[in-house]
């Protein structure tokens, strides 16, 4: 599981990247439900590092807020499981 973690946080740096490089080619672009896709998955380090490295999508301010509200349903879904294995634990 934490390979698959690092894995798709290295993606999603990568992702950030190779998008701030076509933004600043005027090339053609990565969807932001792309980007979105991975930040949800598990990518949410990578994406911020790529984000505050490459001064990417970091003055959209829409993107900035969609980014916190999936930070913040991954907190909900991780509390809700941690909550559901304690329960099953103690029964």
């Amino acid at each position: 599981m934490l390979y698959l973690l690092l894995i798709i946080n290295i993606i999603a740096f990568i992702t950030f990247a190779w998008d701030k490089w076509k933004a600043v080619k005027h090339k053609r672009r990565i969807s932001e439900a792309f980007l979105f896709t991975l930040i949800f998955l598990g990518g949410t380090i990578g994406a911020i590092l790529g984000m505050l490295i490459f001064r990417h999508k970091i003055s959209k301010r829409s993107f900035l807020i969609k980014t916190a509200l999936i930070i913040l349903l991954q907190l909900l879904i991780m509390i809700s499981l941690k909550s559901f294995i304690i329960n099953q634990l103690t029964n």
